[in-house]
């Protein structure tokens, strides 16, 4: 059970199709703008099987959600909307509890970091319920063009790829091959970060790591990198922190 408030924000599970409806119509308004003016709501076939974590301010309005797919283990990576994009057969051998974070978003209009603690907070509260053992998803890019963010790439391909025995193989049509192309380009690390997404800022600060390339999504009208997230290496001071919000 996720129920967690904090100064004006209140985080906590969707109890309803009226709440799933407010979460689809927050994504479309981050994934869904370009699509045309009739597409009010993003919605697939996962909605139907995944937990949805809602964020809203005191009066009601919704800032931020989420979803979480639990998967027993490793073996049933297949089941989860990333494996629509990467080879993860790596991933298949992981032999603890794996939840899968998708369509992570914040109101455009919305710019207070708390917004962004709290939603971890309420994934910290959902992982030590349920003993995750690995968080992973696909952390976008906003638009299709890798050079945008050349100082970001890099700085992932320098720092932040996979373990060679969890790394995603290529599997969609369309991709970026960073760790390749970028492979003799050094960051500028400030004008890397600034261009970092800010949840994929935080999985790294965790100890997070990405795959070696990113796919490009002409649907979403993004770049994503698969993203992982092994729980026991979360830097203990950082664990800490995590808890206290979510406590």
């Amino acid at each position: 059970m996720v129920d967690l408030r904090k100064g004006k924000y209140h985080a906590r599970l969707a109890a309803g199709d009226d709440d799933l409806l407010k979460s689809q119509a927050l994504r479309a308004l981050l994934f869904r703008s370009g699509a045309g003016a009739n597409q009010t709501l993003d919605r697939d076939a996962f909605d139907q099987t995944c937990e949805h974590v809602l964020v809203e301010e005191a009066g009601g309005r919704l800032v931020c959600s989420f979803r979480l797919l639990p998967l027993g283990t490793g073996r049933d990576i297949d089941q989860s909307y990333s494996a629509q994009y990467y080879e993860l057969s790596a991933l298949k051998s992981f032999d603890g509890p794996m939840v899968e974070m998708g369509r992570f978003c914040i109101h455009p209009d919305c710019r207070d970091p708390d917004i962004l603690r709290i939603a971890w907070a309420a994934m910290t509260s959902y992982v030590d319920q349920h003993g995750v053992e690995m968080l992973f998803g696909c952390s976008s890019f906003q638009g299709t063009e890798g050079a945008a963010y050349r100082d970001a790439f890099a700085l992932l391909k320098e720092n932040h790829l996979a373990p060679g025995r969890w790394l995603p193989r290529v599997k969609a049509p369309r991709v970026f091959r960073f760790a390749e192309i970028l492979r003799r380009r050094l960051p500028d690390r400030r004008r890397a970060m600034l261009r970092m997404p800010p949840l994929l800022k935080t999985y790294l600060v965790m100890g997070g790591w990405v795959s070696d390339h990113a796919v490009i999504d002409t649907e979403l009208n993004t770049l994503h990198v698969f993203t992982g997230l092994e729980i026991s290496a979360i830097p203990p001071a950082r664990a800490r922190l995590l808890r206290a919000v979510a406590a």
